[in-house]
């Protein structure tokens, strides 16, 4: 089999950067070691920024996005019993949507099928070959089928646990992460939204955070221990912690439901770089993983998606290079720009067992500059709408 591209991972980053190829003429495949069923069923946060909406929109796969998407132009922030609103759309003339990533995807799937693209559900044994010449392979089995696709180039975009970084030279490599000492407690629940925008709330109890998946499902979130387990918590006693830590002095309440899934999720900090060597190029999760509090996980695989599909119709239509051979200096410059701002929130929401009584009260002073100062909510709006 031949292609230009070989796409490994069908996530948001491999199934828009093969849909945005397709738009500029250039033939990918796309192998993905789940089901169909598996990745448009599997329920993960979905905020999307401004620029995520628009490539989305330009792209031509966001008539859903804009029918059945929650616009929001602002969110709040809550602690000490009261809560503050950054009001994204006055600070910045921007907004984000809550469209959960699963629904993206079934997007993408949707116009890649439409367009009779070569998409490889279930496959196994995925290896990475001659990635320094110009003739780069991927072999794999296929519905019990040995096979074999000859590439232009290769693009990984198959998540932290995935083969294509591995598979780069471990020469020059350079990892960074943090490990946190906490988890997100999550649960999906059956129930109206409890707020129009989502909340970000500090409690000396944890973290917590409202969200939304659509008028009758909400997701929500609060710290916790990551190596806890779910069997330990009960429907009541979750409902008690999140009254606990989202408690208002105006007697707002989170409204309760029926909780069908809960899990818990695991926080790093994580930068892989370089992101290309020879023909293979990372994107998304394979290359860099930030914690949720700053909601860029999506938005990043996105925006390194449009970095590279750039690079490559560069390379098919002008036949220059120059893209492709800046794309990790390119990519990482918002890459480290959002683990900064994913660390920051982070740091200033969550609770720390070692904090001292001084660093506590510099994390509430710090949550007052940032809603008592325009220029400290404007350069938070500006970070989480993706001004930059």
């Amino acid at each position: 089999m031949r292609t230009q591209v070989a796409i490994i991972g069908a996530g948001p980053a491999g199934l828009l950067l093969s849909h945005l190829l397709h738009l500029q003429g250039i033939e990918s495949v796309v192998l993905e070691s789940r089901s169909r069923e598996d990745i448009e069923s599997t329920i993960r946060a979905g905020v999307l920024e401004q620029g995520t909406m628009d490539l989305l929109n330009e792209a031509g796969v966001g008539d859903r996005m804009r029918a059945e998407g929650a616009l929001h132009h602002g969110f709040e922030l809550a602690y000490a019993g009261r809560r503050h609103r950054i009001d994204l759309r006055e600070l910045t003339g921007k907004s984000i949507s809550v469209y959960a990533q699963h629904e993206v995807i079934k997007d993408l799937v949707a116009a890649r099928v439409a367009a009779d693209g070569q998409l490889f559900f279930g496959v196994r044994d995925v290896a990475l070959h001659g990635l320094d010449g110009a003739r780069p392979s991927v072999t794999f089995t296929h519905a019990g089928q040995a096979q074999r696709i000859e590439a232009d180039f290769i693009a990984g975009c198959d998540g932290f646990h995935g083969v294509a970084r591995p598979a780069m030279p471990q020469a020059g490599r350079e990892d960074y992460q943090r490990v946190y000492p906490f988890g997100w407690f999550g649960i999906l629940v059956e129930a109206p939204p409890s707020s129009e925008e989502l909340i970000y709330a500090r409690h000396e109890r944890g973290f917590a955070l409202v969200s939304t998946r659509s008028p009758t499902v909400q997701r929500m979130y609060f710290q916790c221990d990551p190596k806890d387990s779910v069997d330990n918590w009960s429907d009541d006693r979750i409902w008690a912690e999140l009254h606990a830590r989202l408690e208002n002095r105006d007697g707002w309440r989170v409204t309760e439901g029926r909780i069908f899934q809960k899990n818990i999720v695991p926080m790093r900090s994580f930068v892989s770089t370089p992101m290309q060597s020879g023909r293979l190029f990372l994107a998304g999760d394979a290359a860099h993983i930030v914690p949720p509090t700053g909601a860029k996980g999506m938005n990043l695989a996105v925006s390194d998606v449009r970095l590279l599909a750039a690079g490559l119709d560069d390379f098919y239509r002008r036949g220059s290079s120059e893209r492709l051979d800046r794309y990790t200096d390119d990519a990482l410059k918002r890459v480290w720009r959002a683990e900064y701002f994913s660390w920051w929130m982070t740091s200033m929401l969550h609770t720390f067992a070692d904090a001292s009584p001084f660093q506590r009260e510099l994390q509430r002073a710090e949550l007052d500059n940032v809603v008592g100062s325009r220029a400290l909510a404007t350069a938070l709006a500006e970070n989480y709408v993706g001004a930059f």
